[in-house]
């Protein structure tokens, strides 16, 4: 078994000619829907398995917004990897039609003693950066002897509406079938062979398992179950300071909270990887979420938080590599690859995930 976390951006349109290949996706979230589409671009024949409806709002991947941001300190080829992301969905906005994400910036709490550092690698990296001023901004829990950093480049995906377009693109592809409700029962890794819950035998050129925590049960991936707590939040009445706010991240007194700002229809999102714990099980029905929310609370995210009416909790469940807590490519044999990916980052790179799958069926091919 063989693991790539180092994703090819970029794979080559087919070659005139050559022979059309069949990719099975299984999981139809932001990895399986944006692989089909980038198969289907390619010219292949795509089949999508999604367990429930399409999109599925039990997904891993359905949510509101998820963050996007490009600069990755002391890791040039991870930022390169983000830019190039950045990239590819101003392509899939031009190819869906309509706009995937809002470009308000995403702001980073970094150590003040290595700022000269941190600006001088963005400007290497060309990554765009400013220091708003205090006055700019919603009040936010910046770690002490920190300072936040803005990268113009990043901002909030709309996660819901990307599912949404990248569904409605491929329904309109020949040679793309998508199958909802198809719960997939086994798959036999050495020859790819996927088998459905009734019975019925699939099998493709290569097939990709994207379907979040329930991969887990389909093949042997070095990954961890985890489950996260998420708090929805509407403004105070009659503040605006949210108006325009980039997303924010690096929060809170251990530094590892995020706040995604509302617009175009979406709430205010607290999140912190404090409350994220790793699970037997997706099964959450009896855990008591209060000690995960008065965690969120105490952290210091939002210093003002009680001025925040709640307007909702999510609990939801992804897979991580279990050595890094990151997102997590593997190829389990030649036919057959498998995805775990977690939080903003697994949704943001999904593109280039897509990207490398379209690249294995053609250098299969």
């Amino acid at each position: 078994m063989s693991s790539t976390t180092g994703l090819a951006p970029t794979a080559p349109a087919r070659a005139a000619g050559s022979a059309a290949a069949h990719v099975v996706v299984v999981g139809a979230g932001v990895t399986g829907l944006l692989t089909a589409v980038a198969c289907a671009r390619a010219g292949h024949r795509v089949t999508v398995l999604e367990r429930g409806p399409l999109p599925n709002p039990d997904a891993t991947s359905h949510d509101q917004h998820r963050a996007i941001r490009t600069l990755l300190p002391g890791d040039p080829g991870g930022t390169a990897r983000r830019l190039d992301a950045h990239r590819h969905w101003q392509d899939l906005e031009a190819l869906f039609g309509t706009p995937l994400y809002r470009r308000v910036g995403t702001l980073t709490a970094h150590p003040e003693g290595r700022l000269d550092e941190l600006l001088a690698e963005a400007d290497r990296a060309g990554v765009p950066v400013d220091l708003p001023a205090e006055r700019e901004l919603p009040p936010l829990g910046l770690p002490p002897g920190t300072v936040g950093v803005r990268e113009r480049t990043g901002g909030v995906l709309l996660a819901d509406r990307v599912l949404h377009a990248a569904a409605r693109w491929l329904a309109t592809r020949p040679g793309v079938v998508l199958r909802p409700h198809s719960t997939v029962r086994s798959v036999f890794t050495g020859s790819g062979r996927i088998v459905l819950d009734t019975g019925e035998v699939l099998r493709g050129d290569l097939a990709l398992l994207a379907g979040g925590p329930w991969t887990r049960r389909l093949a042997d991936s070095p990954v961890t179950l985890h489950r996260q707590t998420m708090l929805y939040l509407g403004r105070p009445a009659g503040d605006d300071r949210w108006d325009g706010a980039p997303a924010a991240g690096g929060l809170g007194r251990e530094g590892r909270g995020w706040v995604l700002p509302p617009g175009v229809g979406t709430l205010l999102k607290l999140s912190s990887d404090t409350v994220c714990r790793p699970v037997a099980d997706t099964d959450s029905s009896g855990e008591d979420q209060r000690p995960y929310l008065e965690r969120l609370a105490v952290e210091g995210v939002l210093p003002d938080l009680d001025r925040y009416p709640v307007v909702g909790v999510r609990v939801c469940h992804y897979t991580a590599d279990a050595a890094t807590g990151g997102p997590l490519l593997t190829r389990v044999s030649p036919g057959l690859w498998t995805r775990a990916a977690c939080g903003g980052s697994g949704f943001s790179t999904a593109p280039l995930v897509a990207e490398r799958i379209a690249e294995a069926v053609k250098e299969a091919a």
